[in-house]
């Protein structure tokens, strides 16, 4: 991205914002892990606040790329990503109403448990190993963009190297959870939420100023914009189709929320399954305005460019253009370094923490052994550096771009596995379930390439569905490898 020649002037500045706002971080962490246990780092010793969790996974559910990349989106989609959103709000009330009470009834902490109570031990492994590998490569390639942005923007100045900089920024995270987890992180996150929301809605604010417009001018610029655009209903083969974005939001819900570890781990630590209820409603209708304002700035963003006479940028270079261009420049890149390491840190926080959970108690089987957990955490942490300096290493977008990808295929066999468990009373040759749950991924990725170049059409959102409609039907016919005493 061209932004990232940019090495801002005013890195100092920036260094000791960054500063003052870890050391926030570890004021609240030494305050929650006092008195910290393995089940507060595993569950937060089911006491938390709804209303915090609630408000924390908001940003949780941001990513460093997130902040960067939404605005962006109207260059090319328009406001049409409001029509997923819309879609999540179903999701969430899925959430609520079906996998919470299952989750709370068998007083679950990792929920992975559930496949090996309803499907077999082979069904467990396979869940927890499909979720540890894909979260260790997408958490890292998200940390990794982040990481560079901040080393073009603070870190260079020093002359500090990329790989310090990621060894600081991850030992920095494994600092403030090491005791507390999961724990630590229902009030960090509600900090890291509320920094990252001021940071946005002051950039938004100083955007407006720049313009001249009021909060009403600013509504009626937005609306009247054909950037605006939020619904496509007239175009079928569209990826923006209303319909597609609905479903396959509610789905991505679904399957990205309410089956992986990491989003569903805060919700465990409600005090009841009527607490946790709320706390997931009430996030999920809050996506709605949240993405509502990162697509709002995209449209004032342009706006202000096309006003100066300048030529608009690609979709992700929007935001970090203005931030170097701005005569503002030091006051923005400070709330825009901020927002960037509020919203990746309450991110890589969390995911860290589930992955150590993961492991601990679905592949260790060793929920009680804080000394492992301990060691676990650690290694969560060097594993995640490797993975990011691999990334630079190796340099290359496209191969990032193929890890979302592969990524976003490992989720369709854990909907599969979820669905089939929750749908069905039925039983599965429980020793086939790795082949199935492999096998679906490859032949949903031929699928594609073959619709690809016989119809031109390109899938989207919908190949998770489709991903866990091939593993569903694998399982169904691995009972055709059962004992007949077994059916």
């Amino acid at each position: 991205m061209s932004f990232l020649s940019h090495i801002c002037t005013f890195a100092p500045m920036i260094l000791i914002a960054v500063l003052i706002y870890v050391a926030l971080l570890f004021c609240i962490s030494r305050w929650t892990g006092r008195r910290a246990t393995n089940a507060t780092f595993f569950r937060a010793d089911r006491r938390a606040p709804w209303y915090m969790v609630a408000f924390g996974m908001v940003g949780a559910s941001i990513s460093g790329v997130t902040f960067v990349s939404v605005p962006g989106m109207v260059m090319n989609t328009q406001m049409t990503y409001l029509q997923t959103c819309m879609g999540f709000i179903i999701g969430y009330v899925v959430v609520a109403l079906v996998l919470l009470p299952l989750y709370y009834r068998l007083n679950l902490t990792s929920i992975y448990a559930y496949l090996g109570q309803r499907l077999g031990r082979y069904s467990y492994k396979t869940g927890a190993w499909f979720f540890l590998l894909s979260k260790l490569a997408g958490s890292a390639v998200k940390f990794y963009v982040v990481c560079i942005i901040l080393q073009r923007f603070v870190f260079d100045a020093f002359a500090v190297p990329f790989w310090l900089t990621v060894v600081v920024m991850v030992a920095l995270i494994w600092l403030y959870t090491r005791r507390g987890g999961i724990g630590t992180l229902v009030f960090t996150d509600t900090f890291q939420t509320l920094c990252l929301f001021s940071a946005l809605l002051l950039i938004i604010y100083n955007v407006m100023g720049q313009q001249g417009l009021s909060i009403g001018d600013a509504v009626n610029a937005i609306a009247s914009d054909e950037r605006s655009r939020v619904f496509v209903f007239d175009d079928w083969m569209s990826r923006q189709n209303f319909w597609k974005q609905l479903v396959s939001g509610a789905f991505i819900v679904v399957v990205m929320t309410g089956l992986d570890q990491d989003m569903m781990q805060k919700n465990l630590t409600c005090r009841t399954l009527r607490e946790a209820q709320k706390d997931m409603c009430s996030y999920g209708v809050a996506f709605l305005p949240a993405n509502l304002l990162f697509l709002a700035l995209g449209v004032l963003l342009a706006q202000l460019f096309e006003g100066q006479g300048m030529e608009l940028p690609k979709g992700d270079d929007l935001l970090p253009m203005f931030v170097q261009w701005t005569p503002n420049a030091q006051f923005v890149e400070v709330l825009f370094t901020i927002g960037i390491v509020a919203a990746s840190f309450s991110s890589a926080d969390s995911a860290l923490t589930s992955l150590t959970t993961c492991y601990c108690i679905d592949v260790c089987e060793r929920p009680d052994d804080e000394r492992l957990r301990r060691r676990i955490h650690v290694v969560m942490c060097l594993l995640f550096v490797v993975f990011i300096l691999a990334f630079q290493v190796l340099n290359s977008t496209s191969l990032i771009d193929a890890i979302y990808t592969i990524v976003s295929y490992t989720y369709g066999p854990l909907l599969g596995l979820f669905a089939f468990g929750l749908l069905t009373k039925k039983s599965v040759c429980d020793r086939l379930v790795p082949y199935v749950c492999v096998a679906s991924p490859l032949l949903c990725y031929a699928l594609d390439v073959l619709a690809w170049h016989v119809w031109g059409y390109r899938f989207g959102y919908e190949l998770l569905m489709l991903n866990g409609l091939l593993t569903f039907l694998g399982l169904l016919a691995s009972r055709c490898f059962l004992r007949p005493a077994r059916q």
